[in-house]
């Protein structure tokens, strides 16, 4: 049979599989061929394309974003937080009838602190330098400086951090009996409209106090009227943190064993219950595997949920090392989902992100995808861009891309509190943003799955 028929029955029978499904009629069918929310465009949907939209749902998506992002909250790496993500999803994806599987990898020990007041419960990155231990206290505000003169015996000394002159801060601190010193991060020279996030304060010699690298945020909060902290630095070590990997067989014959990629990465930086980055991707894997789990394909289909991206891709990177030439050439394609649905206004932009900024498998369906679903003016790519976990695949040689709301101008214009606590879902998520991101990467995901 041509492969142009054979696609076209395969895309019919696809449709028919996830209407009756789903249990919808023939109004719901023609629901889904609507200009769809935001589009500048009417679609032109194919059949494959309907099976998708018909189903797929934002809201569901956010059902599994407040589990992991208002619930569990931070999810550093190999700590409790992220296991629990990954527990979390690997029982939807099992419940979800796929072939779920937690890959294990070694990461680097942890120096974390949390601070508590009265309403609030906050973490951030403490030094290695510094000591481990609890303290409590009040706050004295000494602001940019690098001198202590004053007498701060049992006080928390909160600075401004001056770059650079971290270690003086800490060292002036305790000199004048300080029992902890907590440093405000100020924006970065490069992105001066973003907040600051917490950070790890990186001391020349050892101080005998705990030193926090808060983040602006709580600097903020703590002047705005925070007399009274109290906090522990605890040392993470020993450390595991886990891939979650899920999988679905082709439902047709797949004689070159063939499979696509779905994935994000779940775990969050310190002090960030990581809604947009990257609880979004992590909840638009978990909805797609509910909608694409029934429709016929012809390759495999792989949801990855990557652990401990935000140290340096690690898990990503763990998961390509370990695949043997043959089955990194079945790959199709690395569908990664970093950041898929920020509310903040000018990143109104849908970025498709190759490492080298050349067409691929994925990057090319997507625009795709876009196309007949009447979202092609709000998608700009493909464009040069690493720093997500899309870089291991392309490494490998296996097709892979990013895909990301981001400012119109350039994909480094990010939301102003990434990275920061503000990363929440009632300050950083748009649900028709989310939803547009679903349809996109289902379309063309399932599009490649059916080929």
């Amino acid at each position: 049979m041509p492969e142009v028929r054979r696609r076209e029955l395969l895309a019919g029978a696809a449709a028919f599989a996830g209407f009756a499904a789903a249990g919808f009629g023939p109004g719901t069918a023609a629901a889904a061929t609507r200009r769809r929310p935001g589009a500048s465009g009417a679609p032109a949907l194919t059949m494959g394309d309907r099976a998708v939209v018909a189903k797929v749902d934002a809201r569901r998506a956010l059902r599994h974003l407040r589990v992991l992002s208002d619930d569990i909250g931070w999810r550093i790496a190999g700590t409790r937080g992220e296991h629990r993500a990954a527990r979390y999803a690997a029982g939807v994806l099992r419940a979800l009838g796929y072939d779920v599987a937690l890959q294990p990898f070694p990461v680097a020990d942890k120096y974390l602190a949390e601070m508590r007041a009265r309403g609030v419960h906050w973490q951030c990155s403490a030094s290695p330098q510094g000591a481990l231990g609890a303290a409590r206290g009040e706050v004295v505000d000494l602001g940019a400086t690098t001198d202590v003169t004053e007498d701060v015996t049992g006080g928390l000394v909160l600075f401004t951090r001056v770059t650079g002159g971290e270690t003086a801060q800490a060292k002036a601190a305790a000199a004048k009996g300080a029992a902890a010193v907590l440093i405000a991060n100020v924006p970065p020279v490069a992105f001066p409209e973003r907040k600051a996030a917490a950070f790890t304060p990186t001391l020349t010699e050892n101080v005998s106090v705990p030193v926090l690298g808060v983040a602006q945020y709580h600097g903020e909060r703590i002047r705005g009227g925070v007399r009274e902290l109290s906090l522990e630095v605890t040392l993470h070590s020993g450390l595991t943190s886990y891939n979650v990997l899920a999988e679905r067989r082709a439902t047709l014959p797949n004689p070159e064993g063939r499979e696509v990629i779905v994935s994000a990465h779940y775990d969050s930086v310190p002090g960030s219950p990581g809604a947009n980055d990257d609880g979004s991707g992590t909840v638009l894997c978990l909805e797609l595997a509910r909608v694409l789990r029934r429709l016929p394909t012809q390759q495999t289909l792989r949801f990855a949920l990557w652990g401990s991206e935000e140290y340096g891709l690690i898990g990503a990177r763990h998961y390509v090392k370990e695949l043997t030439d043959e089955h990194a050439r079945r790959i199709s394609g690395c569908f990664q989902n970093d950041m898929v649905a920020t509310s903040h206004p000018p990143a109104g932009t849908y970025w498709l992100l190759s490492v080298d900024g050349a067409d691929n498998t994925t990057t090319a369906a997507v625009a795709a995808a876009a196309d007949r679903l009447g979202y092609r003016g709000q998608t700009k790519g493909p464009t040069a861009r690493g720093s997500s976990d899309h870089e291991a695949f392309h490494e490998r040689g296996i097709a892979a891309g990013n895909f990301s709301w981001r400012g119109g101008e350039a994909p480094s214009q990010l939301e102003p509190i990434y990275h920061t606590p503000e990363d929440t879902i009632a300050a950083n998520i748009s649900l028709q943003r989310l939803q547009v991101s679903l349809e996109l990467i289902g379309c063309a995901a399932y599009d490649v799955a059916r080929g």
